[in-house]
């Protein structure tokens, strides 16, 4: 039988999106690496915490064989 990987419940991935919110509020927020520029713009900084709280992944469907 294939294992099936889980997700993270949603309390735990928003507590990472909240984590990264705090970076930017406090201007600490880098876009790609931690030597890459300091995140200004706060759309910017939304799409970068949902990215990696795993909010931003396509959800599938899943689809019956019978």
């Amino acid at each position: 039988m294939p294992v099936v990987k889980r997700s993270a419940p949603k309390r735990v991935k928003g507590k990472r999106m909240k984590d990264e919110m705090e970076k930017f509020k406090e201007g600490t927020l880098h876009s790609g690496s931690k030597t890459g520029p300091i995140v200004s713009d706060p759309k910017q900084a939304i799409a970068i915490s949902l990215s990696v709280s795993g909010q931003s992944k396509k959800k599938k469907k899943n689809k019956r064989t019978s």
